[in-house]
């Protein structure tokens, strides 16, 4: 079977309800802490993908068992630190940036030498906004130029700082905090604000944390060395899956979906806010709070004339992920877009800042940059006739996905390559994709 796709016609008409993929974010994390947990953590609606399945392969290297039956998990933890583990252990992130960070920070404590090494995409990927603080409680991590492979070998005699997390990476924050789970006394984290699972995880499981907010930063104090008890959770739908069907409907023609059980955090809803400021007028109903975490039904109607927006950058961290299919609307658009501050893109599975630009530089979209500030200039009257192909972006999930919506809405005859990188965080894309209605070879 070929890696690619042929899309050659515009989607019809469609009013549907669907679901899409678990969050990929909250599956990630409740995996790590499951397994810090003492006894049985129970894990249902589990995303079933790659960068998951590298997170259970991880656990279970470092010495914590599972059983599995679908997408519903029980892991059997031991507490902090209640990793066993063999010398000369290496580690596979594959493609995941988040288990790659996190699992460093419960690293900590292990007197043996770790090796972690990821994908040709992960290995590209800045480690030292992690390995750097992580040095500061005393961790001895070694990494060459930055990136992976990193050696880790943990201490007994562990620290608590003091650390300021000024890119508005909730990756980074995280990695402290779970260290923070090994360290005696109060580590202090500065953090610009980003999504915060992590915070809310620890809150519920009675982990001792205290979080107050100022400006545009959350100052955090974890107390180390406070075992935690297992736990039940079932995983809502991720936001950043529905923004591919969300973006699908506003640029169809009279179309409807409903996208249920949404996880609508805060720190993840800045695709909506700056749709909604496009005319978008994307609407929450059936809202519940589960474990700290907000939950909706999304629905979105076809809309006619797209607004431009002047998207204030104080949004940027909780759409950061979505900013590359934001930009296709800002193509549809009666108007000139402008987004500011956009380097976090580049530091993603792929460049997507760069790669976004010469993407509609391609489907013939205006777009002025200087340095990481963009203006896109939209053509409402956008409808692709020629031939269009997308390969070569690092095999990046979120480039491919963008693409298959674009192709599907704007027309042209598109070959779309790395169809398996979907299998990282939405293995499920192409067959809701099909059944909404697209023609897809």
């Amino acid at each position: 079977m070929y890696n690619q796709v042929l899309i050659n016609k515009r989607i019809k008409p469609f009013k549907r309800k669907i679901e899409v993929s678990s969050d990929k974010s909250l599956s990630i994390r409740c995996v790590l802490l499951a397994s810090q947990a003492i006894g049985v953590s129970k894990i249902s609606n589990l995303l079933i993908s790659e960068d998951v399945i590298n997170t259970l392969k991880v656990i279970k290297k470092l010495g914590v068992n599972y059983k599995q039956k679908g997408n519903n998990l029980e892991i059997n933890g031991f507490g902090i630190n209640g990793f066993n583990i063999k010398k000369k252990t290496i580690i596979n992130a594959g493609n995941s940036g988040t288990l790659a960070r996190l699992i460093l920070g419960l690293l900590v404590k292990i007197d043996q030498k770790v090796k972690l090494v990821g994908d040709k995409s992960l290995s590209k990927r800045d480690f030292s906004r992690v390995t750097e603080p992580l040095k500061l409680f005393g961790v001895n991590v070694k990494s060459k130029n930055n990136s992976l492979p990193v050696e880790i070998q943990g201490t007994k005699f562990l620290r608590p700082i003091n650390y300021i997390e000024n890119k508005g990476s909730a990756q980074c924050k995280s990695a402290v905090m779970l260290a923070a789970l090994n360290a005696p006394g109060i580590t202090k984290i500065k953090a610009k604000k980003s999504r915060n699972h992590t915070e809310i995880l620890f809150k519920e499981l009675n982990i001792p944390i205290k979080i107050k907010s100022k400006d545009n930063y959350d100052h955090i104090e974890i107390e180390g060395l406070k075992q935690f008890q297992s736990f039940n959770y079932s995983i809502p739908g991720d936001i950043s899956s529905s923004a591919f069907f969300i973006v699908l409907t506003l640029l169809s023609n009279k179309s409807e979906i409903v996208i249920s059980k949404i996880n609508i955090n805060k720190s993840r809803i800045g695709i909506i806010k700056i749709l909604n400021k496009m005319n978008a007028k994307i609407k929450y109903k059936n809202k519940k709070i589960y474990k700290g975490e907000e939950t909706a039904d999304l629905h979105v109607k076809s809309v006619n004339k797209l607004k431009p927006v002047n998207c204030p950058s104080s949004l940027n961290s909780s759409a950061i992920d979505e900013f590359i299919v934001i930009f296709l609307i800002a193509a549809k658009a009666n108007g000139i877009s402008i987004f500011r501050n956009l380097s976090e893109l580049n530091k993603k599975e792929s460049p997507r800042l760069d790669i976004a630009i010469k993407f509609l530089s391609m489907i013939g979209i205006k777009v002025i940059r200087k340095k990481d500030n963009i203006k896109i200039y939209g053509n409402p009257n956008l409808k692709l006739k020629g031939k269009y192909v997308v390969k070569d972006f690092l095999k990046d999930h979120r480039v491919f996905m963008m693409s298959c919506i674009a192709a599907v809405t704007f027309g042209g005859n598109w070959k779309i390559y790395d169809k398996d990188s979907i299998n990282t965080s939405f293995p499920k894309f192409l067959k809701i994709l099909k059944n909404l209605g697209a023609k897809i070879n």
